[in-house]
């Protein structure tokens, strides 16, 4: 609706304000048309392919529990490779988003920090995975680090829109005083932007926990790899295991990462 409400002034009246909102969704209707077409969705091959799936989801029941204590153990490793993961991420993140704010940064320094944001975000963590275990080789520290450099092209687009959203106001009494830039930063945005900014690092933690269940397909470590290696030998059973411990942990953590969150926001 504040689209609508942007384009209402170069409307000369309600007709032409109704007849904008038609083209839109006529090329929103068109845009998904062409999308599906793209796919080329065939609806016979998904018959035949029912018996298929439902004998790959029988083979997953009932789950070898005999393997819980390496699930476990997989697991906490996958949690220690998330924190510290998310931490570094989030460390390199700030000054990243400080450089690419409207607010704080000047055109080109903003150009080239958004620059380096968008470059990160670019590179999927599976090529991050590759990456550092070519580096460092198979196992948690691969996956640590890419883990952290994939944390920071989406924490430091989230802490730069949180930067931007602050009261100019308070920046404007701080630049009348003759603050420096790094006071302004420290004074004026930090303090207004630190509970949305520890909210986003909570919801990053608990995606790179997912994530880092990914990174283990190419040997980063973690419950990951030792889910993919159950499924390469065709033990379903003691892959479901894993994905059912996976599922526990996911949904504590989401239950009090948004308790948190919550909490953070009404302070």
């Amino acid at each position: 609706m504040k689209f609508f409400d942007r384009i209402r002034p170069y409307a000369s009246n309600r007709y032409n304000i109704w007849a904008f909102r038609v083209l839109v969704i006529i090329g929103l209707g068109w845009a998904y048309i062409w999308s599906l077409q793209g796919l080329k969705i065939d609806p016979k091959l998904i018959q035949t392919s029912l018996p298929y799936m439902t004998d790959f989801l029988l083979r997953l029941w009932p789950p070898d529990l005999s393997i819980v204590d390496v699930a476990i153990k997989a697991l906490v490793e996958t949690v220690q490779m998330s924190l510290w993961g998310t931490t570094i991420g989030a460390i390199l993140s700030i000054p990243l988003a400080l450089l690419s704010a409207q607010n704080l940064s000047p055109l080109w320094l903003r150009w080239l920090a958004n620059l380096m944001q968008n470059t990160v975000r670019s590179v999927p963590s599976i090529i991050l995975g590759l990456f550092f275990v070519a580096a460092t080789g198979l196992g948690a520290p691969a996956g640590t680090l890419a883990l952290g450099i994939y944390t920071i092209g989406y924490l430091a687009k989230f802490y730069q829109e949180a930067i931007e959203s602050v009261d100019k106001r308070s920046l404007e009494s701080l630049q009348v005083g003759r603050a420096s830039w790094w006071q302004i930063a420290q004074y004026g945005i930090m303090p207004q932007v630190l509970p949305l900014c520890l909210g986003y690092t909570l919801y990053m933690f608990e995606y790179n926990i997912r994530a880092a269940s990914v990174l283990g397909v190419v040997g980063a470590g973690g419950i990951g790899f030792e889910l993919v290696s159950y499924i390469r030998g065709f033990e379903y059973n003691k892959a479901m295991t894993m994905m059912l411990v996976l599922l526990v942990v996911v949904t504590s953590i989401d239950a009090i990462s948004s308790q948190l969150r919550n909490k953070f926001k009404s302070d």
